[in-house]
């Protein structure tokens, strides 16, 4: 259990002192904007809390009807953070790359087409 603890206060102060970050392969294309990246990081918050207490209620245990309830809404709200970076990504990087040029524009949209596809799988 101290374990735990130091490594989510370990992940709590390099959120803090990381979270603002542009990770972006290209150096020219787009992050997700300051907006953008506080909404994301705060729904990941509530889903490593999420996370926490499902593991809670297999430690106890409890019964596996709450449990799959728990995961099911879990797995909706990594869902929602996909769609709010898709969107995202869809409105701003996208748009971006094709007004660079040819080879941006065909790369930026086999990406998009690529995510698509993992995402309706």
């Amino acid at each position: 259990m101290a374990e735990e603890q130091t490594s989510t206060a370990t992940l709590d102060a390099h959120a803090n002192t990381h979270a603002i970050v542009n990770p972006s392969r290209r150096a020219s294309a787009p992050a997700l904007d300051v907006e953008h990246q506080r909404d994301v990081l705060a729904r990941l918050k509530r889903i490593e809390g999420q996370l926490r207490g499902i593991r809670k209620m297999i430690e106890e245990p409890r019964l596996c009807i709450a449990i799959l309830q728990q995961l099911a809404a879990a797995e909706a709200a990594i869902a929602r953070v996909s769609h709010v970076i898709l969107k995202f990504h869809v409105e701003k990087c996208v748009p971006h790359s094709i007004a660079q040029g040819t080879d941006e524009h065909t790369e930026s949209l086999a990406e998009l087409v690529d995510i698509v596809d993992r995402f309706s799988r």
